[in-house]
């Protein structure tokens, strides 16, 4: 395929797949169908609007696939100390908006075993320069569930708190945060620590010194000790100035623990990427190792970014009509092909949009 014809989310695809062979992961494919089960199970982690489902020949319930992670958990194996791999799939979804199928494209990938910093570091290294293989203007936020979790700790505020209280992290909203505690009887001590947090986002060296008094236990100290490493991993590289602390980066605790982050590019209003650690869910299924990974969205660029180079749907066209000899129309196609440029070949023009064109009609 040609430059000009291939679209900025297939070019990212293929770096992306580069980029993570080079750090020794490798490609894993999965089948279009899964046991319903294994989704049913864990519906709560999935992004996903609802689960197409069908019978197979023998009954059993499949469903099309809506995520990858959870197969490449239940078909790995605890017997390596790690196993890195990546993908470049299609899943399959219910749209809450529309109720109609979807087709998604994602690519990402997963390191599962003995986790480490390192793995950790190199983990959010790829994220960020996945993030700047799509565009150079990309942000890169992360945060760390055990600083939030490590503040909590103590005052028994219960499953319905931390929830609603994610709700409102997420959101950035201080006004409802304070308001949220005041209706649960947080100590004033607590919801001042909670805000703290809340309003922990930027500069990441900026963000460590706001979170040294907010952290005050054993859980939310290892916390901030894990990020001090992890800054200090990053401070040098490429992207630096492109990630960020901020700890409106939540996800569900049941599943995920210790670092998790979202990345955003320009001119897409949601996040293009989302990742984190996940002990959890890998111990949920019945693994004794540690986890982490994310995802690429690709199918959230299609609509924003426009096709790279020239804007052509194909660098030749080749118009004939019953008077062309086929040997002059067969030889004109092979040598724009030789040239390394895509033909199309037909009778008429129509609104298709071309580099050159080549009329052959007599």
């Amino acid at each position: 395929m040609s430059e000009t014809m291939m679209t900025k989310t297939e070019r990212a695809s293929l770096s992306l797949r580069s980029l993570y062979k080079k750090y020794g992961y490798l490609p894993y494919k999965m089948s279009k169908f899964e046991a319903y089960d294994l989704y049913v199970r864990n519906k709560d982690f999935l992004h996903s609007d609802g689960i197409i489902t069908f019978n197979d020949t023998d009954g059993k319930l499949l469903a099309l696939k809506p995520d990858v992670t959870l197969s490449i958990i239940k078909n790995g194996s605890d017997e390596t100390a790690v196993q890195k791999v990546y993908y470049d799939e299609n899943v399959y979804r219910i749209s809450g908006e529309t109720k109609q199928f979807k087709e998604l494209k994602q690519v990402g990938l997963e390191c599962i075993g003995e986790i480490g910093a390192y793995e950790t570091y190199e983990t959010v290294a790829l994220a960020a320069a996945s993030l700047a293989e799509i565009s150079p203007a990309f942000v890169l936020d992360i945060s760390h569930l055990g600083v939030l979790s490590g503040v909590l700790a103590g005052a028994n505020l219960g499953s319905q708190f931390t929830r609603e209280l994610t709700k409102r992290l997420a959101s950035k909203n201080l006004h409802e945060t304070k308001t949220l505690c005041a209706q649960f009887g947080v100590d004033e001590k607590t919801t001042e620590n909670i805000c703290a947090v809340l309003q922990a986002y930027g500069d990441m060296q900026t963000v460590l010194k706001k979170l040294t008094p907010v952290c005050e236990n054993e859980e939310s100290k290892a916390a901030l000790t894990e990020l001090t490493a992890l800054y200090n991993a990053l401070k040098d590289s490429p992207w630096a100035n492109n990630i960020r602390f901020d700890f409106s980066v939540v996800n569900d605790m049941k599943y995920y623990n210790g670092i998790v982050f979202k990345g955003f590019v320009d001119g897409v209003c949601e996040g293009v990427l989302s990742g984190g650690r996940y002990d959890g869910l890998i111990a949920r299924m019945g693994r004794k190792a540690n986890a982490i990974g994310f995802a690429v969205y690709l199918d959230l660029l299609e609509s924003t970014f426009s096709r790279v180079g020239v804007k052509v749907d194909v660098d030749t066209l080749v118009l004939y009509n019953e008077g062309t000899p086929m040997e002059l129309i067969i030889q004109t196609v092979e040598q724009k092909q030789s040239e390394g440029k895509s033909v199309r070949v037909q009778r008429s023009e129509t609104a298709l949009r071309f580099g050159e064109k080549v009329d052959l009609r007599k």
